[in-house]
């Protein structure tokens, strides 16, 4: 017996009456109702997410609006009214603006999957940033997991989408406040930059006047510090001067005591002379002489006494000079001494004079340094200013809000993706696909004996009743393949890369199930088929087919690597989405391992299984 005839034999016999291609036809469709109806009903949740119904409460009563200097402009500005319109517009989901006690009603009763509530001081609190009690601001989000976990999750991301909204709005206002002050900033310091330019010429100016001032009281302080050294002797010289000029007024006060003696004899003598004349001619008149003689006489005396009166007013000249004399003398004298009594005083004032120049100088020596200093570190701060205003770009109102709005959200995320499923349910399809493949071969062999134990007894040849038992459910699942596959692009619509690549994989994939799960039944019995059942529950956790397989437990992420739906589920996953088809082909290769090591297990027990027939064996049997 070959092995087509042994296929057809098992065919025939599933087909024999109605009940049993009633059977078959029903178990042919279950990975067809498994894996169509769960993907379609999951062929993309997220474009109907706007039907899920969500309770919106706005509390929000608004802050005091703001220019973007940080001024209040006197209106009133509400952020929670403007998120719940750009909310609502948007029309992610199926907003329902209510009131807080209406949607905790909702969410409690199931009519709201979850609420989003945006509170009273919502935007006091966005606003207190440029306060002196700066918070953050809430948005509470009440979610019930008895009315959907996944609603629950669903609701934590939009509130992550709503925040992060908020913030690039907030972002965006701060940075347009920020960045209007900059440009403030930047306008003063070239101001700063300017008045410092001016204060550095004043320094050096200043600095120029004190270098002068400088040499100047140099000069000074050596010239007091000549006139100092020159009035040192000054007291010691006008003491001996007055002491001199003492004796000279001395001398000159007695002079003028004895030229006042001289003119007072000198004008006696004068005086006396009209009485000795008369004397005289009285005499000679006495001793005989005639009036001619005493004429002649008294005629020569005449000039004599002309003379002594003449003397007698150069005596009175001189004496009256002698007084000048004695008299000026005597105010030398005075001043004499009061010049030698100012000397000491002058020669301490010089001194001090001479000190004082020095000080002067030696100070404008060091306000000649520290100027100096002064101008360098004008011109470091000018430096400085105009660095800093270099550094700061200048901005107009328009670049400004370009700045701010980059600022506000700085990243763009780009996908580009290297491959992509499409949609949700496409990207779940490997992993159900795989699944169902399982499922449906698990089903046939509910109905399909593993081995003809008649083609066993007749024919001894374990290699051909082994490949006809696996042959048999095998392209029955090809067939199941087919069909789902056929739902896939036709009934759902999904992005095929690989058409031919995706079903080869799904057939081959179907195939090996198959193989696996006649070894299971050739060796164990009923109890291979119990243990089918537990090995598609181990591969359905560990085949990665939702979550990353990273994520599961070290165990589980072990078999992960060894049981086949991984590899089934990865190799769809590189030929329907475009991937790497050197990836595709080692999970082929994988499975064609799985399938090859089943098989040869199969053959062993179909051999041991050769060594117990009897003739009972040979009888045909139907399902009836």
């Amino acid at each position: 017996m070959k092995i087509f005839a042994m296929i057809r034999a098992e065919l025939s016999r599933l087909w024999a009456t109605p009940m049993s291609r009633l059977a078959l036809i029903a178990l042919m469709c279950v990975p067809l109702l498994y894996g169509g109806l769960y993907l379609w009903a999951n062929q993309d949740p997220y474009a109907k997410l706007d039907q899920v119904p969500v309770a919106l409460v706005v509390e929000d009563t608004g802050a005091p609006a703001t220019n973007d200097a940080g001024d209040d402009t006197g209106d009133t500005e509400n952020y929670g009214a403007d998120i719940a319109e750009q909310l609502i517009e948007d029309g992610s989901f199926a907003w329902h603006e209510v009131s807080a006690a209406d949607a905790r009603r909702g969410v409690n009763d199931g009519t709201f999957d979850f609420s989003v509530t945006i509170p009273a001081d919502f935007s006091a609190s966005l606003t207190s940033a440029s306060g002196d009690d700066p918070h953050q601001a809430e948005v509470q989000l009440t979610t019930n997991d008895a009315n959907s976990y996944l609603a629950t999750t669903i609701g934590e991301q939009a509130v992550k989408q709503i925040k992060a909204t908020i913030v690039q709005t907030v972002n965006k206002q701060a940075a347009g406040r920020f960045l209007v002050a900059l440009d403030t900033i930047k306008t003063n310091l070239v101001d700063a930059s300017s008045g410092a330019t001016q204060l550095a010429d004043g320094a050096q100016q200043a600095l120029d006047g004190t270098g002068t001032a400088q040499a100047g009281a140099s000069t000074l302080a050596d010239g007091t510090a000549q006139i100092a050294a020159g009035t040192a002797n000054l007291p010691s010289q006008t003491d001996q001067l007055a002491s001199g000029a003492e004796q000279v007024a001395a001398g000159t006060s007695t002079l003028a005591g004895k030229g006042d003696e001289v003119g007072a004899a000198a004008q006696r003598l004068v005086d006396a002379l009209p009485a000795a004349r008369a004397d005289i001619a009285t005499v000679l008149a006495e001793n005989g002489f005639s009036q001619e003689q005493i004429d002649q006489v008294l005629a020569r005396l005449d000039p004599v006494a002309a003379d002594a009166t003449a003397a007698n007013q150069q005596v009175q000249t001189v004496v009256a000079q002698v007084d000048q004399l004695n008299s000026g003398a005597q105010q030398v004298a005075g001043g004499a001494r009061t010049l030698s009594n100012a000397m000491p005083a002058l020669a301490s004032g010089t001194q001090q004079a001479a000190d004082g120049a020095a000080s002067l100088r030696d100070g404008l020596t060091t306000l000649q340094t520290g100027l100096g200093t002064l101008r360098d570190g004008i011109v470091t701060l000018r430096d400085g200013l105009q660095d800093g205003a270099d550094a700061i770009p200048a901005t107009t109102e328009d670049s400004r809000a370009l700045q701010a709005k980059t600022i506000a959200d700085p990243v763009k995320l780009t996908n580009s993706s290297v491959t992509s499923a499409g949609t949700y349910g496409a990207g779940l399809a490997p992993f159900f696909v795989s699944l169902a493949a399982w499922i449906g071969i698990y089903a046939l062999f509910l109905i399909v004996k593993p081995v003809s134990r008649r083609a066993i007894t007749a024919l001894h040849s374990p290699i051909k009743v082994t490949v006809a038992g696996w042959l048999t459910p095998g392209l029955l699942g090809t067939i199941q393949m087919v069909a789902l596959f056929g739902i896939l692009a036709g009934a759902l619509h999904f992005e095929i890369h690989n058409p031919l690549g995706t079903y080869g994989m799904m057939a081959l994939a179907s195939l090996t199930f198959a193989a696996i799960i006649l070894t299971l039944n050739v060796w164990f019995g009923s109890v291979g088929q119990f243990l089918g059942l537990v090995l598609m529950v181990a591969q359905l956790v560990t085949a990665g087919g939702t979550f990353p397989w990273q994520t599961l437990p070290e165990p589980l992420a072990w078999l992960h690597h060894v049981l086949p739906m991984s590899y089934a589920v990865d190799g769809m996953r590189q030929l329907m989405y475009g991937g790497r088809m050197d990836a595709a082909l080692q999970d082929a290769g994988v499975l064609l391992a799985w399938l090859a090591i089943a098989l040869s297990l199969a053959a062993i027990g179909v051999t041991r299984m050769t060594h117990a027939r009897t003739l009972r064996d040979l009888r045909p049997s139907l399902i009836g």
